[in-house]
């Protein structure tokens, strides 16, 4: 048992018990992480660095600052996925240019137009065709669905993340609340602009946690269109929350 457990007055089997009852949390989240990545990646070492993140976050677990565990261990978890992640250079520097020239694009080209650009008006300032642009979204989706798990810090340096906006948590801290209600409304307004179709998909992936092929079942679109559009989606609303955070 860890030092700081034990000065927050933990029992070993306190510690092992918020270990096992939340390893259901773990495997939910290597799931959904890996669903989105290449076939090839071992998701065995995802799990493995997911069950040392919570193992983590039991020993570092203070209830007396009013966050729930679950909570807690959720962004301790992915922080710990997306570490093992970077150490197997699936978020390559080739992916994260190629995301960032297609983020500064359609930045650009938001400011420009005063709206949300189409697929055909990226490609075409980008200088290719629809057909390769949907290829760069798919070469960069793993990117745009991880990094959603891009955080920021409240001031007491506790992590917050898009997903933690966009999918339904619990208890946090005072300062996380305010951080919380701010990106909400921020979120809320850049969603409710999206395309009618991406904001469909990212409301079903995220809020009603249906997996890329019961979207296009429900759309009547492939698996990849799906992925897709949400990528699209993830590259407009990334654009807006760097505008709201700076």
């Amino acid at each position: 048992m860890s030092a700081a457990f034990q000065n927050q007055g933990g029992r070993p089997e306190e510690r092992q018990a918020l270990i096992l009852e939340h390893m259901p949390l773990v495997r939910y989240l290597v799931g959904r992480i890996a669903a989105q990545l290449p076939p090839q990646l071992d998701q065995q070492d995802l799990m493995s660095a997911a069950v040392i993140g919570l193992i983590n976050a039991a020993d570092r677990f203070d209830p007396e600052r009013g966050v729930l565990f679950k909570t807690f261990a959720e962004q301790h978890v992915r922080g710990t996925i997306l570490d093992e992640l970077r150490s197997l250079d699936v978020l390559s520097r080739s992916m994260r240019d190629k995301y960032k020239r297609l983020e500064r694009e359609v930045a650009a080209l938001e400011h420009r137009l005063g709206r949300h650009p189409s697929g055909e008006e990226v490609a075409d300032s980008l200088g290719i065709g629809l057909d390769d642009y949907y290829e760069l979204l798919d070469d960069v989706h793993v990117f745009t669905f991880i990094s959603i798990d891009d955080s920021w810090e409240d001031d007491d340096g506790n992590p917050l993340c898009l997903a933690d906006v966009l999918c339904e948590s619990e208890a946090k801290s005072p300062q996380q609340q305010v951080m919380m209600m701010q990106l909400t409304e921020a979120l809320g307004k850049a969603i409710d602009q999206l395309p009618d179709k991406e904001r469909l998909a990212v409301t079903l992936y995220y809020s009603e946690d249906l997996n890329l092929k019961e979207i296009g079942e429900a759309l009547g679109l492939t698996e990849s269109r799906i992925s897709q559009l949400i990528s699209q989606a993830m590259v407009r609303l990334r654009s807006r929350l760097k505008l709201h955070k700076g």
